[in-house]
């Protein structure tokens, strides 16, 4: 089994190496630009891969689909329609450092550049996943604009777990476990949003530490951790970096 960082080091290469759509023209340069960060998601897919039985490699195009739908929804988010965030990781917006136009049709391109990668499988079922998570995405984005009284765990499962669920079950198809067999594994996608939103809050003081306390707010994070866990151990397979990725995600400090 590969560790985080050798599946990291695959994902930089692949994306380094993409090919996009020549009819996308300049917006490459912007498209580049927003994708990057700590690559969480991507990685969490090739491990899935690789713990069900599939070479890592084969899951890279689903791996790097779901990473290209997360830097979507960040251009989009960043927005001052939305969140009006200027920065992003430590350097300009998309929007500001290109405009707000180009910035939505680069969010427009990475979406459709997801779906070419997503499709480029003889099953169109990981396409069919990513269409599902991604849409749980973007109702779960827009009930929380628009819904302030909202159940707050229900927006987080759906804005940050699904793409969680999505680097699971988009793995899963690859390595061709049926969907009989897959509960145990999306049960395990299930933990990963709440735990990732948690310990978010945690680092910038809001949701849940607002709503709860940064105490409560541990406590709520340690507990997600630890249901991962169990739910690993409940898995007929290696599941050793799996564990290292959900330790990594509930001691993260950035």
């Amino acid at each position: 089994m590969r560790a985080p960082d050798e599946l990291r080091a695959l994902v930089e290469t692949y994306l380094a190496d993409l090919a996009l759509t020549p009819e996308l023209g300049a917006l490459a340069a912007p498209m580049r630009y927003a994708i990057g960060g700590k690559l969480i998601r991507p990685v969490l897919c090739l491990a899935v891969a690789e713990a069900a039985g599939a070479d890592p490699e084969t899951a890279l195009p689903a791996a790097i689909a779901v990473e290209l739908v997360h830097s979507f929804s960040l251009v989009h988010d960043d927005l001052p329609a939305l969140d009006d965030d200027g920065v992003r990781r430590g350097k300009p917006a998309v929007h500001v450092e290109f405009g707000e136009a180009t910035a939505v049709l680069t969010g427009d391109a990475l979406l459709v550049e997801a779906f070419r990668l997503a499709l480029s499988y003889p099953t169109p079922d990981v396409g069919l996943e990513l269409a599902r998570t991604t849409a749980g995405m973007i109702g779960g984005q827009h009930l929380d604009l628009t819904a302030p009284g909202a159940d707050r765990g229900e927006i987080r499962r759906l804005k940050t777990g699904a793409l969680f669920e999505a680097s699971v079950g988009c793995a899963l198809w690859v390595a061709g476990v049926t969907e009989a067999e897959q509960q145990p594994w999306r049960a395990f996608a299930s933990e990963l949003g709440p735990l990732f939103q948690l310990v978010d809050d945690l680092l910038d003081g809001d949701g849940a530490v607002l709503e709860h306390g940064p105490e409560e707010a541990r406590r709520l994070a340690d507990e997600a951790a630890a249901r991962a866990h169990d739910r690993l151990s409940a898995l007929g397979a290696d599941t050793t970096v799996l564990a290292d990725i959900v330790s990594g995600l509930a001691a993260r400090t950035a």
